[in-house]
């Protein structure tokens, strides 16, 4: 089932108000605290809601250092180098892609002598062949949803 205009209100006021309980979103959208629940559980089933956990700031946790770590892998390597990027705490995320590279790892550290020291890891690991590291300067749009919701709600209104 598609996402419909009332998903992307409730969508909207999670982001909005994560802290808000269901029986207040239901107040504040006029429905059922039954008919919120049942939203909420098949859109979580569905994939759209993938997390409730809180947002953390890597910078307040001490790594205020962010990169991009393009990595190259020797091929039919990608599953086992991709697994070992897992048990480096300092990676965040990891991609597969396309273009330069074959895995893109968004990485954070305590400062630049940190990042090499991390860098160097990621070298030394079975499979890699090179790594590329572009280093952030200033974050320009925060990670968001909410334009994208808003989007698919004015296209579910028609």
């Amino acid at each position: 089932m598609p996402v419909d205009e009332l998903d992307t209100r409730i969508l909207r006021l999670l982001l909005e108000q994560p802290r808000t309980s269901v029986r207040e979103y239901a107040r504040i959208l006029g429905v059922a605290r039954g008919t919120l629940q049942a939203r909420l559980d098949r859109l979580e089933r569905d994939g759209v809601i993938t997390g409730t956990a809180p947002a953390l700031s890597p910078a307040a946790l001490g790594h205020p250092v962010l990169a991009f770590v393009h990595i190259e892998v020797t091929q039919g390597h990608l599953d086992e180098v991709g697994d070992a990027l897992a048990a480096v705490p300092e990676i965040v995320e990891a991609f597969s892609i396309t273009g330069g590279g074959d895995l893109l790892a968004r990485v954070v550290a305590r400062d630049n002598a940190h990042l090499e020291d991390v860098v160097q890891k990621l070298i030394s690991m079975p499979g890699v062949v090179r790594t590329r590291t572009e280093v952030t300067l200033r974050e320009r749009v925060s990670h968001r949803m909410l334009p994208l919701v808003e989007s698919i709600g004015r296209s579910a209104r028609g």
